[in-house]
């Protein structure tokens, strides 16, 4: 929907940066010099020696005139080009400018090792660079989202790349077929006709949702599509997860026959896991599949359900043994949405966000160990840094034969005690109470090192989680939903156990279950 424009210094990476980052993204790349020597067939050196700076200033003022009008893109700008006040508005009103700075030790070694010629900088480079530095300090330090690629901190082009991803909350997910965005982007909801139109969506459209989160958007979210065109339908049901049923699912397809949805139409998943899961389900199978778009409000479905293309209702036997993979459209998180998230819901989530830690990053599972309060006041970099482990593991995995067993983590024991519950238990409570049961599985098994458990059932208590599998629930009631678990291979049920934060091991058989008490 946006360009992403880098700049920085002569020196910062722009463009090495730029053409990782428009990779990731699926998205074309630009670099601004580069076109401007390609359109004059003369070099930078050549246009600031025979035409001055002023003529320079002026064709790459008219070539960023032209580049904001095209598709999105990755636009590595010069290091002076947002000089000129015009410039700057024009930039700032097409997408997002994110400044990369750099030491001058890292900037002189990269311009040494250089081929191409900075007219400005030509001479003593150091001291012309000191000079150049100096003059636009603060014209530099005016810009507020900045990614560090310094070479004493042992930068790399793919690091910073997949940094500034997060900073801007822009992700794609790859190899399930036809790749899709992912935006984690504040008061992003309001705006959702023009990310449906970045994506081509067409209407009708069936805006699915439950009986707790449509009254909440059911004024202002309709409005704002009618506004923009598109012909909405609103799709309830009720809420909980004992509604994740085939009866459901009948009462959606009906829904979307009498919006006069057809096969060009688009069916957009409002509210938690379980809208998710049964609209993603419905328009996986509704005349043989429609496109649809998932925006969740929890918290885990932000962090987990949400991405994937996971789809699918329950049995009496278990969760989701009824399923496709149908991947969305698009995924926008509205993080401001939380806001009206219950905090039990909150706290369920977190239980997502920490397995995540577990499983690829263990900075977010520090950031978790900080406690419930701490985590509210940091919820984008949460929720931001949670997407990026779930991304990474699915592009590795998309169809789950392998590593992307990993995201059950605590799942196969909180899938049955949810069933156990009758589904009381709320699913981050459950998947809580799993992580730890696993993890002291995993140190039975000599697989993890003793304390391991411990360490995951403190950091889980602190955001209000629980930790223990209730006395009050049967055993062997557990012990039969455990043999229902669809990842069991040959009547051997297989886990995920953690051998360490940032370390999970998949595929673990285990025979006797007894050993998960």
């Amino acid at each position: 929907m946006k360009h992403i424009f880098l700049y920085g210094p002569p020196g910062s990476g722009k463009s090495t940066v730029g053409r990782i980052l428009a990779r990731n993204l699926d998205l074309p790349f630009l670099d601004l010099d580069a076109e401007i020597e390609q359109e004059t067939g003369r070099s930078i050196p050549q246009i600031m020696a025979e035409d001055g700076e002023a003529a320079f200033r002026d064709l790459e003022a008219a070539v960023l005139e032209r580049a904001v009008n095209a598709p999105p893109t990755v636009i590595a700008l010069g290091g002076g080009a947002l000089l000129r006040e015009q410039n700057r508005l024009r930039a700032e009103a097409n997408g997002d400018v994110v400044f990369l700075e750099a030491s001058l030790e890292t900037l002189l070694t990269r311009l040494r090792a250089d081929k191409n010629q900075r007219p400005l900088l030509a001479g003593d480079l150091e001291t012309k660079l000191r000079a150049l530095l100096e003059r636009r300090a603060a014209h530099y330090a005016s810009f507020n989202l900045r990614v560090a690629n310094n070479i004493s901190e042992g930068s790399n082009p793919e690091e910073i790349a997949r940094q500034v991803q997060h900073l801007l909350g822009r992700f794609r997910v790859r190899g399930m077929g036809q790749g899709y965005e992912v935006w984690a982007r504040p008061q992003s909801l309001m705006n959702l006709a023009s990310y449906l139109r970045a994506q081509n969506l067409e209407g009708p459209l069936a805006l699915v949702s439950d009986s707790n989160v449509a009254p909440l958007y059911a004024d202002s979210l309709g409005a704002a599509l009618r506004q923009e065109g598109y012909e909405v339908a609103w799709v309830t049901f009720p809420a909980g997860e004992e509604h994740k049923t085939l009866e459901t699912v009948k009462a959606l397809w009906q829904g979307f026959l009498e919006a006069g949805l057809d096969r060009r139409s688009t069916v957009l998943a409002l509210g938690g896991g379980v809208v998710g899961d049964l609209a993603g389900f419905a328009a996986a199978t509704f005349m043989r599949g429609v496109p649809w778009v998932c925006l969740p409000t929890s918290l885990l479905a932000m962090v987990d359900a949400s991405l994937g293309g996971k789809t699918g209702f329950d049995l009496p036997q278990g969760k989701n043994l009824i399923g496709a993979f149908h991947p969305p459209r698009l995924v926008l998180a509205d993080v401001t949405a939380l806001s009206t998230l219950p905090e039990v819901e909150l706290r369920g989530g977190l239980a997502e966000v920490v397995k995540h830690g577990v499983i690829g990053d263990p900075c977010l599972f520090d950031l978790c160990r900080a406690g419930y309060e701490a985590v509210r006041a940091s919820l984008l970099e949460i929720v931001r840094r949670a997407m990026r482990v779930k991304i990474q593991v699915i592009e590795a995995d998309p169809f789950e034969r392998g590593e992307r067993a990993a995201l059950n983590l605590g799942h196969t024991v909180g899938h049955a005690l949810e069933a156990v519950s009758g589904y009381r238990l709320r699913h981050g409570e459950a998947v809580a109470i799993g992580m730890v049961a696993e993890a002291r599985l995993a140190e039975r098994l000599g697989l993890a090192a003793s304390g391991l458990a411990d360490c995951l059932a403190d950091t889980l208590r602190g955001l209000g989680l629980p930790v223990e599998i209730p006395a009050a629930f049967s055993r062997q009631a557990i012990l039969d939903a455990l043999r229902y678990d669809k990842k069991r291979r040959a009547g051997v049920v297989r886990f995920a156990l953690p051998l360490a934060v940032g370390r999970v091991q998949v595929g673990v058989a285990v025979e006797d279950l007894t050993l998960v008490f």
